[in-house]
């Protein structure tokens, strides 16, 4: 992983965007620091949008509809539960800084979040950047079991449907790797996001505010 000397000088919403269009994204050491930093990994976590992998036991809670699915609803909110410890994490790395530069996103239109409701309590959710053809996965978190997976069925359903080339995890981890994420060498990256950039994508293929049902979102999939 190529880390990036830290940034202290302000980031434009901008300079964000041409930042991922050259394969590096902003972290921080922790919400407290204020410093941002690039990173480039060498091997980059991508989960490819055609093997996509959707275990039979999670198929049926996405059908039932267990959790209702909002897009762009509650985008603050989603921030704030991927920022909020949660099991295996003590801590955050979505400082300050952070959260204005993809609140920023968001007011622009090159943000999303995916959000998983019950009883009009959020339980779960992502969020993410669009550019073109690609969507970067930022971070995800849940209250309730499996409601951030369903989450993100939803999104990979809603991005097959639009268009896109290109999930990109950042990382892989176990987690992920269950659903077909794969680590990519840097220069096989680059190639799939100089294709996925020439892309004119659309998130909102399925208009939004319009309630997507799981059997809906499972059969975008196929």
């Amino acid at each position: 992983m190529t880390r990036i000397n830290d940034v202290l000088v302000e980031i434009t919403p901008e300079v964000l965007l041409k930042a991922y269009a050259c394969g590096i994204f902003p972290m921080a050491e922790s919400a407290d620091d204020p410093g941002l930093y690039w990173i480039e990994p060498e091997l980059r976590g991508v989960l490819p949008l055609d093997g996509f992998h959707v275990s039979s036991r999670l198929e049926r809670t996405v059908r039932s509809d267990a959790f209702e699915i909002r897009v762009d609803t509650a985008f603050e909110a989603v921030l704030d539960g991927c920022a909020a410890p949660g099991a295996g994490r003590d801590k955050t790395w979505i400082n300050g800084r952070i959260r204005r530069l993809y609140g920023d996103l968001y007011e622009i239109g090159h943000c999303h979040s995916v959000e998983a409701w019950r009883d009009d309590r959020l339980v779960g959710g992502l969020y993410g950047v669009e550019l073109g053809g690609a969507f970067f996965g930022e971070s995800m978190f849940h209250t309730e079991r499996d409601a951030s997976k369903v989450a993100l069925v939803h999104l990979v359903a809603r991005l097959r449907r639009g268009g896109f080339r290109l999930l990109d995890t950042q990382f892989v981890t176990e987690h992920l790797r269950r659903f077909g994420a794969v680590e990519t060498p840097r220069r096989e990256y680059h190639r799939l996001l100089e294709h996925a950039l020439r892309v004119e994508a659309d998130f909102f293929a399925w208009e939004k505010g319009r309630r997507i049902a799981g059997a809906e979102a499972l059969e975008a999939l196929k």
